[in-house]
């Protein structure tokens, strides 16, 4: 029995069949699945897609609805880009192929947010179409059966690792084989601990054999990461609501909104008249609360303030607004802002209000 073979009999007895976009894999469905697994576990990603698909059934829905909107659905997530990308490649969906996803590779993989890889498993997921992928787990599946050394990002290695998933992927049942080779090396061909015993190509794994599973696929070189500093101002009116501005639409965090942010060496009361044409009252600092993306590190200080003078040219610029932390009104808002707004209210819940 060839490598196909053996992981199609393993997913016919152990695979997953209950997935939420296994049940009527449109290409819409699969496509939005797709992008909200890139770089998150199938559990986080479950309840967000099932709340995404009531709220945009269809790529009509999602093209229409507001960019702020659709962050907010996607708030805690993480990886704020795939919502963006989402949301432009829905609008060039409508326009550019009359609301109906693609069904050529080359029209998938010119879509906002979509690599090879994704426009694979799209197609083949979706419409059976025969086109190798190569997400992590695939990557951990192949690396360890061949002893493939060298860190996958590396182009060599990659080369590589495409012609032995092009070999891999059979002329028959590709939507099954996706599935299967991505749900073993899910469940079996773990990164930590890899249940060699259940997996169906142990016989013929070369790091098996060895007892090297830990070494593949070789680690990305460590560096150390750099670190930022910004201030967070939390910044209140006499009705309790919470200045927010939105952030600018590329970059970290794009399209959500945040606290004003200014550098940790400024006088922060000069700042806020300056700049946001309030008079504040510095109330508390918190201690700082460090937030890691893939490329650094942020440390952010909290500080606590009321304004006791407003200039209505604060809200002029369109991009800020007063937010009742009380009702967590329907913003897009990261993860550390949105756990610090709800410390905002949880602090005002204690003092009595």
């Amino acid at each position: 029995m060839n490598f196909s073979a053996r992981i199609l009999d393993w997913f016919a007895n152990h695979g997953r069949h209950d997935l939420p976009w296994q049940t009527n894999p449109t290409p819409y469905r699969v496509w939005v699945s797709e992008i909200m697994l890139q770089q998150t576990q199938v559990a986080t990603v479950i309840p967000y897609y099932a709340r995404f698909m009531e709220r945009f059934p269809e790529v009509a829905t999602l093209a229409r609805a507001e960019l702020d909107a659709l962050l907010h659905s996607w708030s805690g997530l993480g990886y704020y880009a795939r919502a963006r990308h989402l949301h432009a490649a829905a609008s060039i969906i409508m326009e550019q192929h009359a609301g109906k996803f693609p069904g050529d590779f080359a029209a998938v993989l010119a879509l906002p947010g979509i690599g090879r890889s994704t426009a694979g498993a799209i197609l083949s997921l979706a419409a059976g179409q025969r086109y190798p992928v190569l997400d992590g787990n695939v990557k951990r599946v192949l690396t360890r059966f061949h002893a493939l050394a060298g860190w996958p990002g590396q182009t060599a290695v990659q080369t590589q690792l495409w012609m032995l998933a092009e070999q891999a992927t059979p002329q028959t049942r590709v939507a099954d084989y996706t599935q299967a080779i991505m749900d073993l090396g899910a469940t079996v061909c773990t990164r930590a601990r890899p249940s060699c015993a259940q997996c169906p190509l142990r016989c013929d794994c070369a790091a098996h054999a060895t007892g090297r599973q830990a070494e593949f696929p070789t680690a990305r070189p460590r560096k150390r990461l750099p670190e930022r500093q910004t201030r967070m101002l939390i910044l209140q009116n006499v009705d309790g609501e919470v200045l927010l501005e939105q952030r600018p639409p590329a970059g970290i965090w794009g399209g959500l909104w945040s606290f004003p942010e200014c550098d940790t060496e400024v006088c922060v009361e000069d700042w806020c008249r300056q700049d946001l044409g309030l008079t504040i009252e510095v109330t508390e600092e918190w201690p700082v609360v460090r937030h890691t993306f893939s490329h650094y590190h942020l440390d952010i200080s909290p500080l606590l303030g009321s304004a006791t003078e407003l200039d209505k040219s604060v809200m002029e610029a369109g991009n800020r607004l007063w937010y009742n932390h009380k009702t967590l009104q329907a913003k897009g808002v990261a993860a550390p802002v949105r756990k610090l707004l709800e410390r905002v209210q949880s602090h005002h819940t204690g003092a009595g209000e």
